[in-house]
């Protein structure tokens, strides 16, 4: 059994599946490139939905000592911790910190740095509650379209972007196996079978491509 990662494996990930008996290939789907931007003067509620948005902002060293930060996922949040920023809110996808926003926070102003391709579910979400929210794009999207000419057990995704990145250029008659419900959505558009991961990590992606090819081995 071979596997296709969209994004480049560390070692210990590398090793949940070749402990299992599974081989893979991995590449970037897609490769992100930093913007220029100006930075508010305040930023006090900082709203932030990938990893990518928040090594840009410690890229330009920007003082967050005052900041609230709302982020989407695990490894967000983790990122945030390791430079001591105080955060409120950590939910599992843009639409769930939308609502929570909406819930609990719909009387603060937002600052939102994403991507410049970024998703439309959260700025629709606090748009139709009238939530001030500022948004900034600090990095943008590249999609490296490369084709395999072999096939695969199962693709893994990380990001709606890999997704579109990797359909382009291939066919879509194996399995998708999504980090999260975001990427499932886009996985959905071009897969029959998509199988989403139990939480939001690449750890618990393999995960869940070990425990369901076993499965089919069987």
């Amino acid at each position: 059994m071979t596997v296709l990662s969209t994004k480049k494996l560390e070692t210990n990930q590398r090793e949940l599946l070749l402990n299992a008996g599974i081989n893979f290939v991995d590449y970037d789907a897609i490769t992100i490139k930093p913007l220029s931007f100006d930075i508010p003067s305040r930023l006090d509620h900082v709203i932030v939905t990938s990893q990518n948005s928040v090594r840009q902002l410690i890229r330009c060293s920007i003082n967050f000592q005052e900041s609230v930060f709302y982020c989407v996922g695990s490894k967000t949040s983790a990122l945030l911790k390791k430079y001591n920023c105080e955060i409120a809110l950590a939910a599992e996808n843009s639409a769930q910190l939308g609502k929570l926003i909406v819930e609990d926070y719909n009387t603060l102003a937002f600052t939102y740095f994403c991507g410049k391709q970024r998703r439309d579910e959260l700025p629709t979400i606090l748009k139709k509650h009238n939530i001030s929210c500022n948004e900034i794009p600090v990095y943008e999207t590249h999609h490296n379209e490369k084709s395999f000419d072999r096939a695969f057990d199962g693709i893994l995704f990380y990001s709606p972007s890999g997704v579109s990145a990797f359909a382009k250029a291939n066919p879509t008659s194996t399995t998708a196996f999504c980090i999260g419900n975001t990427t499932a959505k886009e996985a959905n558009t071009y897969f029959n079978n998509v199988i989403i991961s139990n939480a939001s990590t690449i750890e618990s992606t393999i995960a869940k491509v070990v425990t369901t090819l076993k499965k089919s081995s069987i």
